[in-house]
């Protein structure tokens, strides 16, 4: 069987466990006594906004999980790991409803955002808090026999904190109606991603499978710390990654139309462009950046490859390479004696070098 076979089968296999946990949603919300018309709306907000991404974060979960076992899951192992890998996907689905409108933006994973959908507008707010409520049914039907549950709702809670700490940053450093480029910096940018990104990608998927195989944390030995320290290197070069790919992907490869200029995003490629223009550049992407038009979006990605983007980032990239897979090699090749591994680390970086979209 082909590696893109392999991948096929996982996924489906994945994407099984989406009916179960979609149908025991329903059949609960069913159950509280919800009209015919409520239960509908609910399971078509499910069905448009959690499945249709790559599912990188939760399979993740299940990838992680088998590697610490060090061999393949029976069932029931494998549909805990893999409920929690789409408890992982409805936490970014209720994230990724919430941005796009505050983002006003038009398309996501190739369709419209929900809340451009006929009769959804703001009940889409709604519809998000629902997709991050459905997480702690899930965990309570399914974790709450378990020694770790408290741990896995800890983990959810305070990642999706961190989250919103990360969202807060970006909105009053870039908000769409004032344009300000000297708020922006990349160390801004980096307190961005961390915060807004690299937790809930990288951190959570992992600290989850960790929970569920039972490597323990002491005050003397914290494996969670120790692959913290590797994640969020991890999950800051796929967020520089998708923010320069929103620059240079085409939509129809992408899977949107990138927006980050004309939302006035704090990405990296503004911030590595304004520590590179020369005062005639920074005139042109002052007067330009984070204008809903595209004459002015055509003359800031003029700028852009001026100043060489493509060329900056393929260095960050073969830098941000060798430094994470020097920092996974902190890990004893055989593996810690915490229990963590270093395939855990390095089939993440695996999956997002030189990524396309």
């Amino acid at each position: 069987m082909s590696s893109a076979d392999l991948k096929a089968q996982k996924r489906q296999k994945f994407e099984h466990v989406f009916t179960v946990i979609r149908d025991e949603l329903i059949a609960h919300h069913i159950g509280e006594g919800m009209p015919k018309e409520a239960s509908e709306w609910y399971k078509q907000s499910l069905e448009y906004n959690v499945p249709g991404g790559k599912l990188n974060r939760g399979l993740s979960v299940v990838d992680t999980v088998e590697i610490f076992k060090g061999r393949a899951l029976t069932d029931d192992e494998y549909l805990k790991a893999a409920i929690l890998g789409w408890c992982v996907e409805l936490l970014q689905a209720f994230f990724l409803v919430s941005d796009d409108i505050m983002d006003s933006s038009v398309t996501r994973r190739g369709q419209p955002c929900w809340y451009r959908n006929e009769k959804v507008g703001l009940i889409a707010i709604n519809d998000a808090f629902i997709l991050e409520s459905a997480i702690y049914y899930l965990l309570k039907k399914h974790f709450r026999q378990e020694t770790y549950y408290v741990d896995l709702l800890e983990l959810f809670h305070d990642t999706a904190y961190q989250t919103e700490f990360g969202q807060l940053i970006d909105l009053i450093t870039a908000p769409e109606d004032v344009v300000d480029l000297s708020k922006f910096s990349l160390e801004r940018h980096r307190l961005i991603v961390v915060y807004k990104t690299a937790f809930y990608s990288f951190y959570l998927p992992v600290a989850l499978a960790m929970r569920v195989c039972g490597v323990p944390n002491t005050p003397t030995n914290d494996p969670y710390a120790l692959a913290s320290s590797i994640l969020i290197p991890l999950g800051t070069y796929f967020q520089i990654q998708d923010d320069f790919l929103d620059f240079s992907a085409p939509p129809e490869i992408l899977g949107k139309i990138g927006t980050d200029i004309v939302d006035n995003k704090c990405s990296w490629c503004i911030n590595v462009a304004l520590a590179s223009a020369l005062p005639a550049q920074r005139a042109v992407l002052d007067a330009n950046y984070g204008k809903k038009n595209p004459e002015a979006e055509a003359k800031v990605k003029e700028v852009f490859e001026q100043v060489g983007i493509r060329e900056k980032y393929a260095v960050y990239e073969e830098g941000a390479y060798k430094e994470i897979i020097s920092l996974i090699e902190t890990i004893p090749e055989g593996g810690s004696k915490e229990g963590l591994k270093r395939e855990v680390f390095k089939s993440f970086l695996d999956k997002i070098y030189k990524r396309q979209k």
